[in-house]
This record gives structure tokens, C-alpha cells and sequence, in this order.
């Protein structure tokens, strides 16, 4: 059995743990709960927690002995996992702050990354029941109970793109590029979205551009990079590097989604300028 087929063949539990994530997730959402934060600021939640907890478990009975990096556990020092070679990388909640404002806009990512790459993704928006996948070169969109669509990423047409834009995390950064972007076509379209979907909306090809100028972690980004990938896009730097895992700061640099065809960063550093 080659490493893709092993791939393949952990993807169906996945996408349950996934769902049993997001059942754990939508029990609380549905109620009165308590909000905490971090050291950093964010949000924490007992949902957070709740999917952390279920996630890790699935995951070491489905591969004993393969790590796994979840945003709940991020203390895990940079000597101790150096040497993974293999080990899932987990968002159990993306976007608490569209969980906190309850606007369904929040998912669950789980992604395997394999040498610094994510080979498998997982992203689960619990209140659509919307499930993305990605493994082995075919990525897919599932609506509730019906067939998994497959998805592929567009190409860009050259004129009046369609860019994704963070509906928490905007910046002066951000607005400057968008100001740019604008000079060089004239009328450019705009979706805010919460979260993994914005990677996703790429991906399915209802986008030409996610730009991220402005903080993420690894976790929030791996799963969904899994699936653009497999859609036939790229995440990469501003410098045009693939986005990679298991850094020794697990923040990323900021990063552009795209179909991986054309060429947005002369026209995104054009508009930094």
C-alpha cells in the first residue's frame, strides 16, 4: 500500500470524527454557554474544548502512535516534535468568534501533514452541514445527506476577480491591497466569510483570491490547504513559497490562495507598493 492510499483509506473516519465534532459543537452552540480567553486575547469555549477532546481520541484509535497538534494543545515544544515526519494537525473550532456571535460561520479542520505538507483535509461547517474534502488529488463539496460534489479551483478570466475577505480580520493592510487591486481592474468582487471557508470558497471555485494579510496558525489553515490542493490550487507566501507545516513558530507568514496558474503576486505586490 503506497502513503496515498493510506491516505485515502483514513479519509471516511475522518470526515465521522468530523461530524461527531460537530454534533459535540452544535450542543452547546444551541444553548447559553461561557466564553474564556487565551493569553493571546481569542476566545476559548467549552465547545473548543469539547471537539479538542473528541478529535484527539478518534485520532489515536484510528492511528496509535501518530501525533496529533491541536490549537488546544499548542504548548507542545518545538523539540519535542521536531522529528514528526507524520501527525494530524487539528482545528477542533475555527472561528470562535462567528461561534461566539453565532453566525454558522466557524468549522472543524483536521488535516495530516506528511514532511511539512498537508496531504489530507477535513473542514466541516457544522450548522450548514456543509463537509469539504481533499486527499489524493480530488477534493469535494458535500451538502447534508447528498453526493459529494467534486470541486476544482477556476481560472481566473483577467478581468472583475473575485477575492475573499475575512469577516473578523480585515486591517488597514488588507483594505490598502484591495485599494490597489482596484486601480489595476477596475470593478473587483468581494465575499466576507468566517474562517476555513474562505480557503474553501477558493477551492470550489467561487473565488479567484484569498489574501491573508494578518495573523493565522497553522491549524487554522492545514485542513483547507489540504482541500486546495487537491482542487488544483496554491496557498503560498508573498515571496511565491508553498505554505508549510510544523515550523518552529506555528504562526504562518501572510499567505495568498489562488488557482495556482496565474500570476497574482506581481499584482498583489503591485498593489503593496
Amino acid at each position: 500500500m503506497t502513503r496515498v492510499d493510506e491516505y485515502c483509506r483514513y479519509l471516511d473516519s475522518v470526515c465521522a470524527t468530523a461530524r461527531e465534532a460537530g454534533a459535540a459543537i452544535m450542543h452547546i452552540y444551541q444553548r447559553d454557554f461561557d466564553i474564556q480567553h487565551k493569553g493571546d486575547g481569542s476566545p476559548l469555549t467549552e465547545a473548543d474544548l469539547a471537539a479538542h477532546t473528541l478529535i484527539c481520541d478518534q485520532l489515536a484509535t484510528l492511528t496509535p502512535g501518530l501525533p496529533v497538534l491541536s490549537e488546544e494543545s499548542r504548548d507542545i515544544h518545538y523539540r519535542e516534535r521536531a522529528d514528526w515526519e507524520r501527525y494530524w494537525l487539528v482545528d477542533p473550532l475555527d472561528g470562535t468568534k462567528e461561534f461566539v456571535n453565532r453566525n454558522g460561520e466557524f468549522t472543524v479542520n483536521i488535516a495530516l501533514i506528511d514532511k511539512g505538507i498537508p496531504v489530507l483535509g477535513v473542514v466541516y461547517a457544522p450548522v450548514m452541514d456543509i463537509l469539504y474534502t481533499g486527499c489524493a488529488g480530488r477534493a469535494t463539496r458535500q451538502s447534508a445527506d447528498q453526493k459529494p460534489d467534486t470541486i476544482r479551483v477556476r481560472s481566473f478570466s483577467g478581468s472583475r476577480p473575485c477575492l475573499v475577505a475575512s469577516r473578523s480580520h480585515a486591517g488597514e493592510a488588507l483594505t490598502a491591497a484591495l485599494e490597489g487591486l482596484r486601480e489595476q481592474f477596475g470593478d473587483i468582487d468581494t465575499l466576507s466569510m468566517g474562517s476555513s471557508f474562505k480557503l474553501c470558497l477558493v477551492a470550489e471555485g467561487r473565488a479567484d483570491l484569498y489574501p491573508r494579510l494578518g495573523p493565522t496558525s497553522e491549524w487554522d489553515t492545514a485542513a483547507a490547504h489540504a482541500v486546495v490542493i487537491a482542487a488544483g490550487g496554491r496557498v503560498t507566501t508573498l515571496q511565491g513559497e508553498d505554505l508549510c507545516y510544523n515550523k518552529e513558530n506555528l504562526l504562518n507568514p501572510w499567505f495568498i490562495v489562488s488557482d495556482g496558474d496565474y500570476d497574482w503576486l506581481s499584482h498583489f505586490n503591485a498593489a503593496q507598493e
